[in-house]
């Protein structure tokens, strides 16, 4: 059995045990009172099941690195599988934690529909609820103790249309796929490329699944724009578009590629290979960002997890889902009540391995730089290599 496949699981308490090796003896047991039980939803198994393998080495990064006790609380996890897009099973992992295990705090969501869909059970539970990706607009309004660290489509996809303009690329092509995600980037994109000036010289969606791309990159190719701007679902979309823009000659007559983050992600980059060299895009996060908080974060992720891929935008976001954890509860003395672990959250500011990092003390949503990078190769290898930035970015979504 493959540790993906078990839906249900605990965290080994890595440096008590550690310590308590060391020191031949057992660790002691600690009153169910000097225990935070945080509940991680995470798609643990089927087509996300890699999603669900970084966040969950992020947070175990985070323990390892900082240990599992705060405000002199054992803190403890419960892994439930949430099956990734499929709300009724995490609604019922959700119950299960909350009911069953007893868990204080609900942490994970990679999907919008898994916290939408927990947050009417969190509420009326007066759970509080950590979302480390979820990237829709506006879901912290479904709880009033939910907060939200990592990013929303909007936050990381209108810079790009900003940039665009303010750098002359003003005449653009827009290709997204057919689904609400891919037309809520081209609205985003829109709307900070037409605020600078620029202009949409046409626009396609395409299937989400299988797309055959040939005859939609020759259209690009036919209004001759200044760049494209692209949102497709990371993976073999992507590359497959990357791939055939540039065996079609884009690039090679000057026509750039726009995109975020999912475009050229660190999990896909090395499976896209060269053609991917020059693209640009917008994000929260890049394996290359030069801070020496980010150095240790890929270091030693890399140590642990020899055997898994780069470090991406989901392990970074679970990382610092646990640190606000953390945080809120040393801010309340380990006190998980709702109210009071929300208000530690609201308005605090601390930094991450992807840069500064802040919740809105209205909204309870995440405020972050986000980084315009391109494509290049450092040491022979290929990575996002920031180059431009758009300090303290919110959600634009309207």
């Amino acid at each position: 059995m493959t540790r993906h496949s078990i839906p249900r699981r605990r965290f080994p308490s890595l440096p008590a045990l550690a310590v308590a090796a060391a020191a031949g003896m057992t660790a002691p047991a600690l009153a169910a009172g000097d225990t935070v039980k945080v509940g991680l939803l995470l798609p643990m198994s089927g087509s996300f099941t890699e999603y669900g393998r970084q966040m969950e080495n992020g947070i175990r990064l985070f323990v390892k690195q900082h240990g599992d006790t705060v405000a002199g609380k054992k803190i403890e996890f419960v892994i439930k599988d949430d099956g990734g897009i499929a709300p009724e099973k995490a609604k019922k992992a959700a119950q299960e934690l909350l009911v069953r295990d007893k868990v204080d705090v609900l942490a994970g969501f990679a999907f919008t529909a898994s916290a939408l869909a927990v947050a009417p059970l969190a509420k009326s539970s007066g759970t509080p609820m950590v979302v480390t990706n979820a990237s829709s607009s506006g879901i912290t309004a479904a709880h009033p103790y939910m907060v939200r660290v990592g990013q929303t489509l909007p936050q990381i996809t209108e810079p790009a249309g900003r940039f665009a303009a303010e750098s002359g690329r003003k005449r653009v092509y827009v290709l997204v796929a057919d689904v609400t995600a891919g037309h809520d980037a081209e609205k985003a994109f829109v709307r900070g490329l037409t605020a600078g000036g620029g202009e949409v010289v046409g626009s396609v969606r395409v299937p989400a699944q299988n797309p055959d791309f040939a005859p939609f990159i020759q259209r690009i190719k036919d209004a001759k724009p200044d760049a494209v701007f692209t949102w497709l679902p990371p993976g073999e979309a992507t590359i497959g578009f990357i791939k055939g823009f540039n065996q079609r000659g884009l690039a090679a007559e000057g026509i750039e590629m726009l995109g975020t983050g999912d475009l050229t992600d660190d999990l896909t980059i090395e499976a896209t290979g060269d053609p991917a060299l020059g693209v640009i895009t917008t994000g929260h996060y890049s394996m290359a960002h030069k801070s020496a908080l980010n150095e240790t974060f890929v270091k030693d992720y890399l140590e642990s997890y020899p055997g898994d891929k780069r470090p991406n935008f989901l392990s970074v976001s679970a990382y610092d889902g646990i640190a606000a954890i953390y945080k809120a509860l040393e801010a309340t003395n380990g006190d998980t009540d709702g109210e009071k672990f929300t208000a530690a959250l609201a308005g605090l500011k601390f930094e991450s391995p992807r840069g500064p990092l802040e919740i809105d003390a209205d909204t309870r949503d995440v405020v972050q730089t986000i980084y315009v990078r391109k494509v290049e190769k450092v040491d022979d290898k290929l990575f996002n290599v920031e180059f431009h930035e758009f300090p303290q970015s919110r959600d634009t979504a309207k």
